[in-house]
């Protein structure tokens, strides 16, 4: 077992020792120091040393970084287990059978990629082989976080396993027919083979580091011990140029996540050619990873190097390698040996020695083929000191050769990542070089074979065994049969039926009170998760810090500052909420990761996330698609919503498009509630069918975004009238008609329909009175808790009727016979209330906050766009003099009477 503070190994270990006395000598004068004058006086001469010898010009590595050598010397390499020439067999069938399935598949133009799973194949293989637990280990087994690029090898070897058939490979990329296997890793598209979608880059180390802290918050708070579950992240180096891949590095090292490992398939290529042309990535990655605090190691060069680096007695050879840039490295693949004696042994007299007593083929062996990610030893010797290093997670950077075993046609070559497939004659290269038993006759046609060596093969028994072994399948993703939770009291819900009286609530504190009251309940409170971005104060949930607790692996070493109050900010070993700080980014993480709970775990999760609207989707809307994707449940709740709401904070706050955005995926059930009991209502509902009995048909993998406003106002009871939970889940019901509202317009006065979301009905509740009282019209005021499930609805409904089933949209069987136009407002573009206006019968228009926002007072603003009740006024009787029904003049003096 590694210890968190072991020394380094660095390229001394790789090296003769010329004067070992000499080395011991001053070992022993550090030694000495340290004891004499302690450890802190022992630092400061080795930093005034180091400070020195980089004055004197002294090459040494930065303190972040060590040699451009292997961390893992070869005497301290251990043994693999197992049977290494049949791993072989098994690394070759799939290498095979992957490049085949993407050649074949070339032929329909759908594309696919063949060189990055030949640079990864044996990180993937010593992983499946001996390290990656399946579902059936203690736990919840190791969670695999895929490269997207990669997946045809994993394709391939759940073939070999007897997972996957020829007729599936060969509909690679071709869904359509119902038995096809998606490009890359998809839930939603292949449910009982992938969990995590990783191919939008970035996402995938964000998200493993999350569910990494997700698994230590399940186990600490006592609902399910996943403690031996191994979270291992695979990605490339070009990867880690995105932003998200490195956001979450500090939070890993800081809580200690020794139950996560990042394997970076350094293959110095990126989709056009160098990660680093004229740098070393590998070098830049170790200081980034190291300065955050994570364990580095480092599998660059293969074991036809030691020999090199036995003959390097002064350092040359570590010093050459510190200093070539990556491109020239790459280069050095696709050149002779002359070249390579040239070009890298010829910048150092002692390398020009050194080179004499190298044969070429020795020589070309080193630098085409030996790398550490294309050993089973290297790489066994790595992810076992992965393992077990305690106190930090642990990052491999494995230097490997893109398009390695491809041929010479595409090793390195900077197109490789669009180059889709072997031509017949480079496949029987590729079978040679792999030693597999393929025939020339096997090619018919000039189609390249998928070759299998036999269910009852050496080689499938061999994988079958090592996958029992470690827990079944890998990777799988399970479909638990789990028992629905119990409801909540009706009483919770119903508690905001009867409105606020005279008291004004913003929707956004109503949604806090209901979550106060539902994780107070016995049966299913625990399993709420409050996420929050560092704004909990801002949405009045401070008062569930000290009931509920912040999670904290340390749990609270201090004494907060408002200890002595009510409400103090309280953190928690167990506690349940998880502040993450200033990160949208790290907060949907967070949620995916709960909201998925129920299938990595078994163990079904409410995740809440509440964050201001404009930072939800705006920011972090790829992860939407990737909850989405990854068929993940649980609320999304953009608070402090609308583009006129949130007085004073400007443009940059003010959301008036997340609806729209929200409406593009398939996934998202998108809510804009006017009233606390429209809240209470698509939050029960909610839960009924992501956690309880979903209705037939109904596909329990959604997620809800519910959009609320911090603007206080009265809150009115609940209607009671018929179809009003129906409506309010469908998306539109009645409000109130002029005459319940209590208003008496004239006989045969004319009569439109408002409809409006979220704040916005207000708006138009002010404009039905003065409506009524000054022009003599008679408005009736819907609210549309949904525009876009009602378009969601109708869309349905046009499908049907293309397949003969008569079905009338749900919006229109609603306003069936409601009389007048229809006027549709809320405060967001105008885009959204339009998603309905086709299926709407009536004269249909709508007004919106559409442009940039502004700093000023709500009246102000909602003037400003023309929402606001005068505006409504206005546009309803453009709307009804259009018609006839009311005099064009009173368009005019009604624009002049309220100053528009």
């Amino acid at each position: 077992m590694t210890d968190s503070h072991a020394i380094q190994p660095s390229a001394l270990d790789q090296l003769p020792d010329r004067d070992p006395e000499e080395t011991a000598e001053w070992q022993a004068s550090l030694d000495a120091v340290t004891k004499a004058a302690g450890p802190h006086r022992a630092a400061y001469l080795m930093r005034r040393t180091l400070e020195r010898a980089e004055g004197n010009g002294i090459a040494l590595p930065k303190l972040l970084e060590t040699d451009y050598v292997n961390t893992i010397p070869t005497t301290a390499e251990p043994g693999v287990p197992g049977d290494e020439a049949l791993e072989r067999r098994i690394t070759a069938w799939n290498r095979w059978n992957a490049a085949a399935m993407v050649t074949r598949g070339s032929k329909y133009g759908v594309g696919g990629h063949i060189a990055t799973f030949a640079s990864a194949a044996w990180l993937y293989e010593t992983g499946f082989n001996h390290f990656f637990k399946g579902k059936e280990a203690d736990g919840s087994g190791d969670q695999l976080y895929i490269q997207g690029h990669a997946s045809p090898g994993i394709y391939a070897r759940a073939f070999l396993d007897g997972r996957l058939n020829e007729q599936q490979l060969d509909n690679f990329r071709r869904e359509s027919g119902g038995d096809g296997l998606p490009s890359y890793p998809h839930p939603r598209r292949l449910p009982w083979l992938w969990e995590f979608p990783t191919v939008s880059m970035g996402l995938g180390p964000l998200s493993a580091i999350y569910q990494a802290r997700f698994n230590r918050y399940l186990t600490s708070r006592g609902i399910k011990d996943v403690s031996n579950s191994h979270v291992w992240a695979f990605l490339g180096d070009g990867e880690m140029d995105e932003p998200e891949s490195t956001a979450a590095l500090a939070l890993a090292s800081r809580e200690g996540l020794d139950n996560l490992t990042f394997v970076i398939n350094c293959n110095l290529q990126r989709l056009d050619g160098p990660v680093r042309a004229n740098f070393k990535i590998v070098q830049e990655l170790e200081a980034q990873f190291r300065g955050a605090g994570w364990n580095v190691v480092k599998s660059l060069w293969g074991s036809a190097w030691d020999e090199l680096f036995q003959l390097d007695t002064t350092g040359a050879l570590v010093r050459r390698l510190r200093e070539v840039p990556d491109a020239q490295v790459q280069t050095y693949q696709t050149r002779d040996a002359a070249y390579i004696r040239q070009d890298f042994f010829g910048a150092d007299p002692a390398l020009v020695e050194m080179a004499k007593l190298l044969s070429d083929d020795k020589i070309l062996e080193c630098f085409h083929l030996s790398r550490g990610g294309h050993e089973a030893r290297k790489v066994y010797a790595a992810y076992k000191a992965a393992v077990e290093f305690k106190g930090a997670p642990t990052v491999i950077l494995a230097q490997t050769v893109k398009g390695f075993t491809l041929g010479e046609g595409f090793a390195s070559k900077n197109a490789n990542h669009q180059m889709k497939k072997l031509s017949v004659d480079e496949f029987k290269q590729m079978r040679d070089l792999l030693e597999l038993p393929i025939k020339d006759s096997d090619f018919v046609d000039g189609v390249v074979p998928y070759g299998h060596p036999g269910a009852d093969s050496a080689e499938v028994r061999y994988l079958q065994e090592r996958r029992a072994a470690l827990g079944g399948p890998a990777p799988a993703r399970r479909t638990h049969a789990l028992a629905p939770l119990p409801a909540a009291a009706d009483k919770t819900f119903a508690a905001f039926d009867k409105g606020s009286g005279s008291q004004n609530v913003a929707t956004t504190m109503a949604f806090v009170r209901l979550v106060k009251d539902l994780v107070r309940d016995k049966q299913t409170g625990r399993r709420w998760v409050p996420i929050v971005p560092d704004e909990a104060r801002t949405f009045g949930m401070e008062s569930l810090f000290p009931s509920l607790g912040i999670y904290s692996p340390k749990g609270q070493t201090y004494e907060p500052v408002d200890r002595d109050q009510l409400m103090y900010y309280k953190e928690a070993k167990d506690g349940q909420i998880l502040n993450e700080g200033i990160t949208e980014a790290g907060s949907m993480a967070d949620f995916i990761a709960a909201s998925t709970a129920y299938s990595t775990h078994g163990e079904a999760m409410i995740p809440f996330y509440i964050f201001y609207s404009m930072f939800g989707w705006q920011r972090t809307a790829d992860q939407m698609w990737q909850l989405g994707d990854q068929l993940g449940r649980g609320f999304l709740v953009g608070a402090t919503a609308g583009r006129t709401t949130l007085t004073g904070e400007g443009l940059q706050h003010a959301d008036g498009h997340s609806p729209v955005i929200a409406a593009t995926n398939p996934a998202a059930m998108t809510y804009d509630p006017a009233f606390a009991y429209e809240v209470a209502a698509i939050v029960k509902d909610g839960l009924r069918r992501m956690y309880g009995e979903a209705a037939p048909g109904e596909d329990p993998n959604v997620f809800y975004y519910l959009t609320v406003y911090n603007e206080p106002l009265p809150q009115p009871a609940k209607p009671a009238v018929a179809g009003v939970d129906e409506g309010i889940v469908k998306g539109l019901y009645r409000f109130n008609t002029a005459e319940s509202a209590g208003l008496s317009p004239v006989a045969n006065a004319p009569r439109i329909q408002l409809l409006g979301s979220g704040t916005a009905i207000h708006w138009a509740l002010q404009a039905q009175k003065l409506l009524a009282e000054e022009w003599g019209v008679a408005a009736d005021v819907w609210s549309a808790t949904s525009w876009s499930e009602l378009r969601r609805d109708a869309l349905e409904s046009d499908a049907a009727l293309l397949r003969g089933e008569e079905r009338v949209p749900f919006v229109r069987q609603a306003l069936q016979g409601a009389e007048g136009p229809v006027l549709a407002v809320s405060d967001y573009m105008r885009q959204v209330p339009d998603q309905i206006a086709q299926w709407v019968e009536q004269d249909y228009s709508s007004l919106g906050a559409d442009g940039f926002g502004l700093s000023d007072t709500r009246e102000a603003a909602r003037r400003h766009f023309g929402v606001d009740a005068q505006s409504l006024v206005v546009a309803a009787l453009a709307q009804l003099a259009r018609r006839g029904e009311v005099k064009a003049t009173a368009v005019k003096e009604a624009r002049e009477q309220y100053g528009l």
